[in-house]
């Protein structure tokens, strides 16, 4: 559980100047969207003083196992200031109201795209990589792999976590609900 803690305001130009990271709740935290389509956070420290933040950026801890649990949110990385820190943590997104869940939910979506694999029309190795064309939630898509063994992963609650040699991931919600075809071309991975 991240600990409620003072931010330090210290002048941001300075280059040892850091924030501390707090835990972000409904009572210190509002979440708005931002005339550009982003997301804007109004901040309350514990003294009362009120920070705006114009742009900020949902991050998961852990986007595979708890994807609702433990969201970082964070400035937006900048050429000139770098990578953006971070403001605070929120423990679940569940403690936030439905609109403000919503809106995060909306950012996090397009940030951790992952279609859901339907059906597998081919699963192929030629010279060391696996070529795999696939019907998504999103259409059809084909993608390579260098190696199923590491890039193939079954989770404890049986969805199946896919990841191709560019970064992008696919997930396979229940490896039983695929037709029989589909599901032999993996079964050995799994």
């Amino acid at each position: 559980m991240v600990e409620d803690k003072e931010i330090d305001l210290l002048n941001d130009d300075d280059i040892f100047a850091r924030r501390i990271s707090v835990r972000l709740t409904p009572q210190n935290a509002k979440f708005t969207r931002s005339a550009n389509d982003l997301i804007s956070m109004e901040f309350t420290n514990s003294n009362g003083t009120v920070e705006f933040f114009e742009r900020v950026v949902p991050l998961r801890a852990f986007p595979i196992t708890d994807p609702d649990e433990y969201i970082a949110i964070r400035l937006p990385e900048t050429k000139k200031k770098g990578k953006g820190f971070e403001i605070g943590m929120i423990n679940s997104i569940s403690d936030f109201d439905e609109a403000t869940q919503k809106l995060i939910d909306e950012e996090l979506s397009r940030r951790y795209f992952t279609p859901d694999i339907k059906k597998i029309y081919s699963f192929k190795e030629k010279f060391g990589f696996y070529y795999c064309d696939v019907e998504t939630s999103s259409g059809k898509i084909s993608f390579v792999m260098n190696n199923p063994t590491s890039n193939i992963r079954t989770l404890e609650d049986n969805r199946v976590y896919i990841s191709d040699i560019d970064g992008n991931c696919f997930e396979i919600t229940d490896p039983n609900k695929l037709d029989k075809l589909s599901l032999k071309k993996i079964e050995i991975y799994l």
